[in-house]
């Protein structure tokens, strides 16, 4: 059943007149269709609330509460419904380059619009009805954050795999008109999009400022699991390049136009091209962070105010290991905090990706497998550090399920994830640790997947 109560919080207006296990079905009148229907309706300070019993009676509720206050009801499912899955065949998806044999959730594809608002997820659009476009401009859900690809309708029907695909411009525009703020990124192919294709795309969503607010071009990512898919090239330095001069011109002229520059390459573009970061200004209010636009920008930033203001370090020496393309970055930053304090002892360990392939290369991809049988043996002194990224948030277990613990004692020392913040980086250099809050898990094997 949707919508079912699975706890009420303390103290919030409904803590003593409902009950777990009953539904809610109505706010104002309005049917609660899912999650959005409930932060939308439940806004306001006066509510006529309807719920059901498990037994199918229902009962009504006045309710006042301060406007904007949350009514305090946790329910079965975060968005009161099932996740909607991705429709299309997308040939740069990077899930159909996974190995076989890995947890399942992995291989769940969503297309969500409900979790683009709610957690900044990107979606294509190809999901959505006109029923649940006009619902997104009724209930003006903004931001949405959108994987555009290419403006081009035939080309994008190409590169999705869908015959809706081709309406993307023309759902854009009607969002632009309602007031909808709009995020925006491109996964640039080169041979499909990129080149005079990406500079259409650029001009048709420059023309939607302000409501497209930002777009990042991001390179395509490809595994060495790619047999039966589109036929794919990986971006060169030379064409990741040319690439970031082609972006930043057209950029340069929409801050001359516009007051922003809209459009930004995503670090990997630049480490690839063996280019140097922009400076902290160039990001503007850094709306693409989450998307890997102007993160090490800003993590040297905060790391360069952290070692000013930050306390010594203890001199214990310790390890950090990153994915090959943010290796260089790191061992500057480490060589940086060694000329404020000499006693600092720190190794960077670029971690080759065995498991995908090595022309992934971002820290976020990093298995554990690779982690231990790239690290063993080596002089890592009495901590590693490792991106948080690396791992599932609650289960601290990376890509191919080895465990934090199981990497931990295979190496023979304890490994401490860092989030992707400098002053947290700084913390954890200096000998300010976090907590770690492992899960408990019962008879663990010692053993670890390796994908051979």
């Amino acid at each position: 059943m949707k919508n079912v109560i699975k706890s009420i919080d303390p103290g919030s207006p409904l803590e003593k007149r409902a009950a777990i296990g009953d539904s809610l079905i109505s706010i104002n009148g309005k049917p609660i269709v899912d999650v959005l229907d409930y932060k939308f309706y439940a806004y306001d300070a006066r509510l006529h609330v309807v719920l059901r019993r498990p037994d199918g009676s229902e009962y009504a509720l006045e309710l006042r509460k301060a406007e904007g206050g949350d009514l305090g009801l946790d329910f079965e499912t975060y968005l009161m419904d099932r996740p909607r899955s991705c429709a299309n065949n997308c040939v740069f998806c990077f899930i159909d380059q996974l190995p076989p044999g890995m947890r399942k959730t992995l291989y769940f594809k969503d297309d969500d619009a409900r979790l683009s608002f709610l957690l900044g997820n990107y979606i294509t659009l190809t999901n959505l009805s006109q029923r649940e476009i006009q619902r997104i401009i009724d209930l003006h859900v903004s931001p949405v954050n959108i994987s555009v690809h290419t403006t081009n309708p035939e080309l994008r029907c190409q590169m999705l795999q869908h015959p809706r695909a081709g309406a993307c411009l023309d759902v854009l525009e009607r969002f632009a008109e309602a007031g909808i703020v709009m995020n925006c990124q491109i996964v640039c192919c080169p041979g499909l999009n990129d080149g005079a294709e990406l500079d259409r795309s650029m001009r048709d969503l420059a023309a939607l400022h302000p409501a497209v607010k930002s777009v990042s071009i991001v390179p395509v990512g490809l595994t060495r699991f790619r047999e039966g898919l589109y036929p794919l090239t990986p971006f060169t330095p030379e064409h990741a390049g040319e690439t970031i001069d082609q972006v930043s011109a057209f950029g340069e002229d929409c801050l001359a136009r516009y007051g922003s520059r809209i459009f930004f390459c995503g670090d990997e573009m630049y480490l690839k091209a063996g280019r140097d970061i922009p400076e902290d200004a160039f990001y503007e209010d850094y709306t693409q962070l989450e998307n890997g636009v102007g993160m090490l920008r800003l993590m040297e930033t905060e790391f360069c105010s952290a070692l000013k203001l930050g306390d010594p370090p203890d001199g214990v020496e310790f390890s950090l290991a990153t994915g090959t393309s943010a290796g260089p970055f790191f061992t500057r930053l480490l060589e940086m905090a060694k000329q404020r304090y000499p006693q600092l002892r720190g190794h960077v360990y670029a971690i080759e990706n065995d498991f995908f392939g090595h022309s992934i290369n971002v820290t976020g991809l990093i298995t554990g497998g690779d982690l231990i049988a790239q690290l063993k043996g080596r002089e890592l002194g009495e901590r590693l550090l490792i991106s948080q990224n690396m791992l599932r948030r609650e289960e601290m277990d990376f890509l191919d399920d080895v465990t934090l613990e199981q990497a931990s004692r295979e190496l023979g020392l304890p490994i401490y994830p860092v989030e992707q913040d400098g002053f947290a980086l700084w913390d954890a250099v200096s000998g300010l640790l976090p907590e770690l809050k492992l899960p408990r898990r019962e008879n663990e094997e010692t053993e670890y997947y390796r994908y051979n």
